[in-house]
């Protein structure tokens, strides 16, 4: 299997298991009681945490350049470039109560980007909390509380977007 495959089977598996375990992670994270450190009596649900974040981190930095691979970049991040038409098109449309269309460099690929965004933020903060000094683990483990709040909104947001995408199907 030459490398070029190796990816392709990779990418095609990147969403459904970032999906999965952010998931996993969401419902869990709850049952998590880590402060400042892993110590040696944390649980189950924390260590599951802790390493199952990294394997989401690694996979989001996985999702991250698939997204960004080949000029993708250009639809989910547009703003970068100053062409933000199609994003103002789609926002005066819903002013007019007309839902955007996916695809393209419109609100709900500009949506999607942030999503990226928000998943490599709470990867990266979960990162800087476990290899933080202890006396600055409490700062980066709010951060990352944040940052995971907002990527649950995100969440969210992608679903209701994805119902509204099987709408374009039947229309």
């Amino acid at each position: 299997m030459t490398a070029k495959q190796l990816w392709q089977r990779i990418e095609t598996m990147l969403h459904p298991a970032v999906l999965l375990l952010s998931l996993l992670l969401v419902f869990t994270s709850s049952w998590v009681l880590i402060g400042r450190q892993l110590t040696s009596r944390a649980s189950f649900w924390d260590f599951l945490h802790v390493y199952g974040g990294l394997l989401t981190g690694i996979l989001a930095l996985l999702f991250a350049v698939k997204v960004c691979v080949g000029g993708q970049w250009r639809q989910f991040f547009p703003w970068l470039t100053l062409d933000v038409k199609p994003l103002m098109s789609d926002i005066s449309g819903l002013m007019r109560g007309q839902l955007p269309h996916s695809g393209g460099k419109g609100l709900i690929s500009v949506i999607e980007g942030l999503g990226v965004i928000l998943l490599l933020l709470v990867a990266l903060t979960g990162a800087a909390w476990y290899a933080a000094d202890p006396s600055n683990a409490l700062t980066w483990r709010y951060y990352h509380i944040v940052f995971a709040h907002g990527f649950i909104g995100f969440i969210v947001l992608h679903c209701v977007l994805a119902l509204l995408h099987l709408r374009d199907f039947f229309n």
